[in-house]
């Protein structure tokens, strides 16, 4: 391989690399929404996977069924969380799609974590 050659590949490699990390960044801004019990709770997540805001209906507060409370919270966190990965995963694909060439591996996973 030329010197020539290697040098656009590595100016092509570094422009990718920059605009995964600009991706990263889009990303990382986006929100997500899940909800339980009908609604009753609303959780919202980033595209890193954070939970930004979690919104709970006054209807499903009861002092004495705390529990059911507890397990729509923990199902609408990780709804969000579900969702905020694959917006993640489905925004990083539109970068790295020039990798997915057949026949080769699936190289999203080189591009590290948001």
């Amino acid at each position: 391989m030329s010197k020539k050659m290697f040098g656009e590949i590595m100016r092509q490699a570094q422009k990718i690399q920059e605009e995964i990390q600009k991706k990263q960044e889009e990303v990382k801004k986006m929100t997500v929404e899940a909800t339980s019990g009908g609604g009753m709770v609303t959780v919202q997540a980033n595209g890193a996977g954070e939970i930004v805001s979690i919104k709970i209906d006054r209807e499903v507060v009861n002092p004495d069924d705390i529990e059911m409370l507890e397990d729509l919270v923990l199902a609408a966190v990780n709804e969000a969380i579900k969702r905020a990965h694959e917006l993640a995963q489905s925004e990083m694909a539109k970068v790295s799609m020039p990798f997915n060439l057949p026949g080769m591996p699936d190289l999203s996973s080189l591009f590290g974590k948001l």
